[in-house]
């Protein structure tokens, strides 16, 4: 880093705005590929799910909150563990703050994980959440929107819509519902894997800087640890 190129001002400032050309041009491309997104055909969704919460049990309507749309952060967090996955708890410190703004938008979010409600209480206090987050546990809702896999499928490329070995039992995601007047509900979108980079904001400032996310080749988030977890 120390042996980077230094420039003067004028030099400098030319090849930002090259750069800012390009970032432009970007944008323009970002916002045409969330139109397309928005674009993409709807599925039905056929079946009833229900989860707990730990004000009881809630079914997929009931976690729309009287809104038309709903976001769910599929959460990694195992019925076997007793915290949940470090890597989205850096996910999670990302999120406290936005659900009263997409509330204002005629959208809710919760988090979903296997995790029974009481582990996911406990740890959800442990890290100072407040963001809503129910468990699948009773449920097939994890394993029919493919962050959840039986131990027999876990070295098959059925992740990430067939593109990944999923390793583990439980991976990350996020997928977009819409309920319409009738309340009938439909899937509008999915993503996993470095999809979810989008609404990592930490990710995006670390891009900014010179050292950027520092994470050699094949060694995705080595540095995460829970909030409470880091030594100065």
């Amino acid at each position: 880093m120390d042996e980077h190129e230094v420039v003067s001002h004028s030099e400098w400032r030319e090849a930002r705005k090259q750069l800012l050309a390009r970032e432009k041009a970007f944008s323009r491309a970002r916002d045409e590929l969330s139109s397309d997104r928005r674009a993409l055909p709807w599925e039905r969704i056929e079946r009833e799910y229900e989860f707990e919460s730990p004000d009881g049990a809630r079914s997929l309507t009931d976690l729309f909150d009287d809104r038309t749309q709903l976001v769910v952060y599929h959460f990694m967090f195992d019925p076997t563990w007793e915290v949940g996955c470090p890597h989205c708890s850096f996910w999670a410190d990302n999120f406290e703050g936005a659900p009263v703004h997409l509330n204002a938008r005629d959208v809710t979010f919760v988090a979903v994980s296997r995790a029974p409600i009481k582990k996911i209480s406990a740890y959800k206090q442990r890290m100072g959440w407040t963001f809503p987050w129910v468990s699948s546990f009773d449920s097939d809702f994890n394993y029919d929107f493919g962050v959840s896999f039986p131990p027999d499928a876990l070295a098959e490329k059925i992740y990430n819509f067939g593109s990944l070995e999923p390793s583990l039992e439980d991976r990350e995601g996020m997928s977009v519902f819409f309920k319409n007047e009738k309340g009938e509900i439909f899937r509008t979108y999915s993503t996993y894997a470095r999809g979810i980079d989008m609404i990592n904001g930490t990710y995006q400032i670390l891009d900014l800087v010179p050292k950027g996310r520092d994470e050699p080749k094949g060694e995705p988030q080595f540095w995460v640890r829970r909030h409470d977890e880091y030594v100065d």
